[in-house]
């Protein structure tokens, strides 16, 4: 009997319907926005182990084309030995994040996932996807597209580079007391758990029941243009 029940059990485990991986979300490459990269050092070759989400720090006005923004923060980067005082005349030779998410929702391919990013704080860079929104959420709010956005990009990636939930993290948690990157009406995501669980349905193939709640009482009342 009891080999018989190890038996059915085997066969309805064999029977159960494997998750599918999440679908990858639709992707502007770098060819298509005119990236001009130049040459990233093998040393900077990493394995990703973690997903840091960040924005951009910069409020966002109407009118903005994204693929301009990140064609300027590229050139910027190239050109930071010259413009910048000591220690931020670091020189880039791509943009510093792997991925960039428009207010429109659209998600920019960036630097390649196989090097490392760029910062100007310090923790250790080595293993790090980084995911940048535009925007400035400590002066305003995110759109509803790019939630979704952020929310399918990571569970594709942290299920593409079989990275758990446990290393998504906001950027001022890989860096604390340096940044409060992703600004506050971003990080009560990340402080009440809904980040991780919109993520977590979308890894289930479930469709996210995205709320981005009302204005916190101190925090940005306006959205992203």
């Amino acid at each position: 009997m009891k080999t018989a029940g190890l038996l059915l059990a085997a066969l309805l485990l064999t029977a159960s319907p494997a998750l599918s991986a999440p679908a990858k979300p639709e992707i502007v490459t770098r060819a298509q926005w005119g990236s001009k990269a130049e040459p990233i050092p093998d040393s900077r070759r990493q394995v990703p182990v973690w997903i840091t989400i960040h924005h951009a720090g910069e409020a966002w006005s109407a009118g903005q084309d994204p693929a301009d923004f990140i064609r300027r923060m590229q050139r910027y980067g190239q050109n930071r030995p010259r413009i910048e005082p000591p220690p931020r005349n670091t020189y880039w030779p791509d943009l510093p994040y792997h991925y960039l998410i428009a207010p429109d929702g659209r998600i920019f391919e960036g630097r390649p996932v196989e090097y490392e990013p760029e910062s100007n704080t310090r923790y250790p860079l080595n293993g790090n996807i980084g995911v940048e929104m535009m925007g400035d959420f400590n002066k305003q709010r995110p759109s509803l597209a790019q939630l979704r956005s952020v929310v399918s990009l990571t569970a594709w990636l942290a299920h593409e580079h079989g990275i758990g939930l446990e290393h998504v993290r906001a950027h001022r948690d890989a860096a604390p007391t340096q940044t409060d990157c992703p600004g506050k009406d971003f990080y009560r995501y990340f402080a009440d758990g809904a980040f991780k669980n919109w993520v977590r349905q979308a890894l289930a193939n479930a469709e996210p029941a995205i709320d981005p709640g009302p204005p916190l009482p101190d925090g940005p009342t306006a959205p992203i243009p």
